[in-house]
């Protein structure tokens, strides 16, 4: 299906007259309501509890119900359903943020992202621990823009944050069981209860898994299945009147299969070597290839553990709360990356991370008729070990030497390893086979220390007066280490032949066999290459907000938003600065009671400044292999958001969200052999995307309520540049295309019991059983010529049962 421009005039219009998304927090909620049966939304977007009417920021709130509507288990499962924000999550150790078109492509741990997750206000330190399944999720704010002053370090794009449910004083308990296909189950289970009149105990647990939507053509092995399993504890203690602690333990555990590779050149099944160079006239469409799949040690799987402490005391005319975090995560991520079941071209990387850290914070917050502030300090430490793991085997490398002409270059009249083999046979031994690793080890240690303060001034009772500030100070440290390949099963095949004495006749010498590094050339000292350095920021912010009239704010703000320096883990010896982002925003925050509407909107410019991006380039150090490095760039962009909702009467809500963004390259070349100048090109973000929604409950009577619900999420074609097609966001293939226009549309119904005790639902996601390349990964095509493609989920179907009491 494809979207018609009457379909997006539509979508606009209905945006534009107010017929647009806010979603609804029941737990959020104040008991006021604002008339026709909208509710009062509390948020804590400037780390203080304020009605979201009141606070001016470009917000969307995420609630249980647009939970509920998608069957959403993990951020990732939101993609599409807040426009503006981008999750790509294939691979759940390794997902990737976007917000406003600004992301962090690179996952490795000498670089952040620049969009902040934050659970209960502790920062997600890193990706490989940012994407988990949702614990008794109360609801999801997600901040547009840069969030510097309010949040800190690498919120430059944006700031999701996840907010929690925390023990209550009533027995409350809820089971919620799915069944559906593709093998799919999903158990949660939730118990609230006090434990005498000062302590109240919450425990929820989830387990989840699924069979897997592809199938490897080869063995019949289900590829993208799920498993993983997540528990939380949290216990509050009220002290005294004025002062209460909660202790909160997380577990998260995966152990799946790594995401699979999608050839997208054809293999027979008698082909033993791929053709050389790629040719995309040959392509074939990865919605309808045989998917073949052969990683030794297939495997993704994270194993987490996180404790917080808050301790909340009321002085009176101030609010204090000490927020203390230890966190805990070991990830391994092993995929394949040359689509084929074939040894000459086999090739696997890993993504190996061991991470701990420590967050502490003291905030301050009080409010007088004029003034309320917050202010607070904060330390932040982590220690993170990271190993980029790369496989083959050594016909691999022969493939590898006469693809590139390296045989040619040393004056081997055949291939190394399956020429030689062939003279070697009568003694029994081969060089085929044999597996060949690469790696790169990498240390990080990381400081960082902030103070911040943010004071709204109440001008009169019309206008605010909003100043914050930050400063916070970075410190790294950084290791490579990178020895020589490890191949101790061809060191005994030459080890052997030496003892025969095979190489004194033989023309080529066993030192050949022994050559350099092919992925990671650049060699370091023994003991590693390390470098230190530490950054600097102040994050300001300005806001001036003013009732026009009771129901109707309109805003404006400067504010700056800023990503730590480091390193790319990588490239040896690599540093980089600051990113940093300045952006200017005025808005609109207004409900109407009478028609029932609610209408936010925004329009923002930015200009980003140092940008980093990890990119697929060629002949860096003098390797024609290809190499992901760091890419800088100056961007620039201007844009909409249009949130609100439309209730007319009780039973019947419209939904909409609507993003607009134009973003170009004010100044970027690209690096590698023949650079490109992409100044005052798109960087590939669309123009458009949006989010459409609409539900209706039935009373029932006795018999309980009956809803209907439907979410729509649309996202325009992406606007390639020239550098695009290369790494892999846009491809204008003949058979298929990467960067369209993609949809999705979800159905649940859903019936209640009167007594709100039982429930029962059945929901399809993406009804139209659309599916969309969602990208192209040419890491092994200028060597293997192999590329691969990854595509999105097809429609699933299932059932929910829910008891609560």
């Amino acid at each position: 299906m494809r979207t018609s421009n009457k379909r997006l005039a539509y979508a606009m219009a209905m945006a534009l007259t107010g017929v647009a998304v806010m979603a609804v927090a029941p737990g959020a909620v104040s008991a006021q309501e604002t008339g026709a049966g909208l509710e009062e939304i509390v948020v804590t977007a400037q780390r203080r509890s304020q009605s979201l009417q009141d606070v001016p920021i470009a917000i969307q709130v995420v609630d249980s119900t647009l939970i509920k509507d998608v069957v959403a288990e993990n951020l990732g499962d939101l993609n599409g359903f807040v426009p503006g924000l981008v999750v790509s999550d294939n691979s759940p150790t390794q997902p990737r943020y976007q917000i406003r078109g600004i992301q962090t492509g690179d996952f490795g741990v000498g670089t952040d992202p620049a969009v902040g997750v934050y659970v209960d206000g502790i920062y997600a330190a890193r990706s490989g621990a940012s994407l988990l399944a949702f614990n008794d999720v109360e609801r999801i704010e997600v901040l547009k823009g840069p969030q510097g002053t309010l949040f800190g370090r690498n919120s430059a794009a944006g700031a999701i944050s996840i907010v929690t449910r925390q023990p209550e004083d009533e027995f409350h308990s809820l089971l919620r069981v799915r069944f559906g296909e593709y093998g799919k189950q999903y158990y949660e289970g939730m118990l609230n209860t006090p434990l005498g009149e000062k302590v109240a105990l919450r425990v929820n647990g989830v387990y989840n898994k699924s069979d897997g939507w592809l199938e490897d053509a080869a063995t019949g092995r289900d590829l993208m299945p799920e498993k993983n399993w997540a528990g939380r504890a949290a216990l509050r203690w009220e002290l005294s009147d004025k002062t209460s602690a909660t202790l909160s333990w997380d577990h998260d555990d995966l152990d799946q299969l790594a995401r699979p590779a999608i050839g997208i050149v054809p293999v027979q099944a008698d082909q033993a070597q791929i053709p050389f160079p790629a040719d995309p006239a040959t392509y074939i469409d990865p919605r309808n290839a045989p998917v073949y799949n052969d990683v030794v040690g297939n495997e993704e799987s994270r194993q987490l553990d996180q404790v917080n402490l808050f301790i909340d005391h009321s002085f009176g005319a101030a609010e204090f709360r000490s927020s203390t975090s230890w966190r805990q995560f070991e990830t391994v991520n092993r995929e394949d990356e040359d689509g084929t079941n074939l040894i000459a071209t086999y090739f696997d990387t890993a993504n190996i991370e061991d991470n701990e850290s420590f967050y502490q914070e003291f905030k301050l917050s009080g409010q007088s008729a004029r003034i309320d502030w917050v202010g607070g300090v904060s330390y932040y430490k982590e220690k993170a070990d990271q190993i980029s793991d790369t496989h083959t085997f050594t016909d691999g490398i022969d493939t590898l030497g006469v693809n590139l002409g390296i045989f040619d270059q040393l004056g081997l009249p055949f291939p190394l390893f399956a020429g030689t083999s062939s003279f070697i046979e009568p003694f029994g031994v081969s060089m085929l086979g044999l597996p060949w690793r690469e790696a790169m080890y990498n240390r990080g240690d990381f400081e960082a220390f902030a103070a911040f303060g943010d004071m709204i001034w109440h001008v009169n009772d019309r206008t605010n007066l909003t100043f914050g500030l930050r400063y916070t100070h970075d410190k790294k440290k950084f290791t490579w280490i990178n020895g020589p390949h490890e191949t101790p099963e061809l060191d005994q095949v030459v080890a052997t032949l030496q003892q025969l004495e095979f190489f004194d006749d033989f023309p080529i010498p066993a030192a050949a066999y022994r050559f350099s590094d092919i992925i990671f050339a650049v060699d370091t000292p023994p003991g590693g290459l390390t470098r230190k350095d530490s950054w600097d920021d102040v994050s300001p912010r300005l806001v001036l907000d003013y009732k026009v009239a009771p129901n109707l704010m309109v805003f404006g703000s400067l504010a700056k938003g800023y990503k730590a320096g480091g390193y790319n883990s990588t490239e040896v010896g690599s540093e980089f600065e600051n990113e940093d982002v300045w952006n200017v925003e005025t808005g609109i925050k207004s409900v109407f009671p009478d028609a029932g509407v609610v209408l936010n909107a925004s329009a923002f410019y930015y200009i980003y400044e140092n940008k980093q991006a990890i990119a697929l380039v060629n002949d860096v150090a003098g390797s024609d292999i290809p190499q992901y490095v760091i890419d800088v760039s100056d961007e620039k962009a201007w844009g909409i958001d249009v949130d609100a909702q439309w209730r007319p009467v009780d039973q019947f809500r419209l939904y909409a969200n609507v993003a607009f963004i134009d973003a170009t390259y004010k100044e970027k070349i690209t690096r590698g052999t023949d650079p490109l100048d992409l100044s005052g090109e798109p960087t590939g973000e669309p123009y458009l995307s949006a989010a459409l929604g609409a539900s209706y409950d039935w009373a029932l009577g006795a018999a309980g309520d009956l809803e209907l619900s439907g979410r729509f999420a649309y996202r325009g074609k992406s606007r390639c540049n020239a550098d695009s097609e290369r790494q892999g966001n846009c491809a204008l293939q003949s058979i298929f295309r990467v960067g369209e226009a993609t949809e999705r549309l979800d159905l649940r119904l859903g019936w209640t019991s009167a007594n709100e005790k039982f429930g029962l639902a059945t929901y399809v996601t993406n009804v139209l059983d659309e599916q969309y390349v969602t990208g192209i990964n040419n890491i092994t095509t200028d060597t293997f010529g192999t590329p691969f493609a990854s595509i999105s989920e097809p429609r699933w179907w299932g059932v929910e049962a829910t008891v609560s009491f």
